[in-house]
């Protein structure tokens, strides 16, 4: 019952949005469009920045679901853009709104996942240092977030497959080629 109450609410802000922006919601609105009383919000979250954060995961792990390999990883990335865009309201209403930096958050985690599964399948075999394999998940990290971020702050326009297109381009073969090299640079700091 707890995961469908959840929902419900998750829906009625998302309802909410398409009328008013977020810092206009109150809980005491998602509550009444959600056919609850506010002490119900209140024993699912905490707050509506909590309710934001736990959509934003949930819809995180649908379009993640098995898609963290080096084969897959664009998959994975597309689905991310889809499940954006599929929010868009909920998305824009949030990135311009105070809370832009749960959208940041939320997009960090997400990719970071995505990538350091890319990184340790890259990695198997190799020696490399857990904190080498998490730097260059966190350098592909950033690069995947700021291309996202300019991809919202444009309203969405462009077509993800084309912006993922492009980013293979440029990054194939060099997550492997990283990890040689940092495995290189290990191996040296040790004599």
């Amino acid at each position: 019952m707890s995961q469908i109450t959840k929902r419900a609410l998750e829906e009625s802000l998302k309802h909410l949005l398409l009328q008013k922006p977020l810092n206009k919601i109150t809980i005491n609105d998602i509550a009444e469009d959600c056919g609850i009383n506010r002490m119900t919000f209140y024993y699912h979250f905490k707050d509506i920045y909590d309710l934001i954060e736990w959509s934003c995961l949930e819809d995180a792990q649908k379009a993640l679901a098995g898609k963290k390999t080096y084969d897959t990883w664009q998959e994975g990335f597309l689905h991310i853009f889809e499940a954006v865009k599929e929010n868009k309201p909920f998305v824009m209403n949030v990135y311009r709104s105070v809370s832009r930096e749960q959208i940041e958050n939320y997009l960090f985690s997400l990719t970071y996942d995505l990538l350091l599964g890319v990184v340790n399948e890259q990695a198997d075999g190799m020696s490399v240092r857990d904190e080498d394999k998490a730097f260059i998940a966190n350098v592909y990290k950033y690069t995947f977030v700021g291309l996202m971020l300019e991809w919202i702050k444009g309203d969405m326009k462009e077509d993800p497959k084309r912006i993922i297109d492009r980013l293979t381009l440029v990054i194939h073969g060099s997550v492997r080629n990283a990890l040689e090299r940092l495995r290189a640079d290990s191996s040296l700091s040790k004599l």
